[in-house]
């Protein structure tokens, strides 16, 4: 899944991926889990302002559902602009 938000004059662009990770004793997958890929870019740029960033829920553990991971990285490059990359 892959989304793209227009914000404050940049592009975030969201993909989600599959995280299986987490394993369980025998080396199998414990769970599903989903993380979110952002990457920031200047609207109608076609290089992004930095490499691509992974987010995952605190502490470190993928998100439960597509659409938690989705909104959640759409929600760190929104804060990602207003902290680092506009006045």
């Amino acid at each position: 899944m892959k989304q793209t938000y227009q914000y404050q004059g940049f592009d975030i662009a969201v993909a989600v991926e599959t995280d299986l990770s987490r394993k369980d004793a025998n080396g199998e997958p414990a769970s599903v889990g989903y993380v979110a890929i952002v990457t920031i870019s200047r609207i109608a740029a076609a290089v992004a302002v930095f490499s691509p960033l992974r987010f995952g829920e605190s502490q470190g553990t993928p998100f439960t559902s597509e659409h938690d991971a989705l909104m959640s990285g759409y929600s760190a490059g929104r804060r990602v602009v207003d902290d680092l990359l506009t006045s």
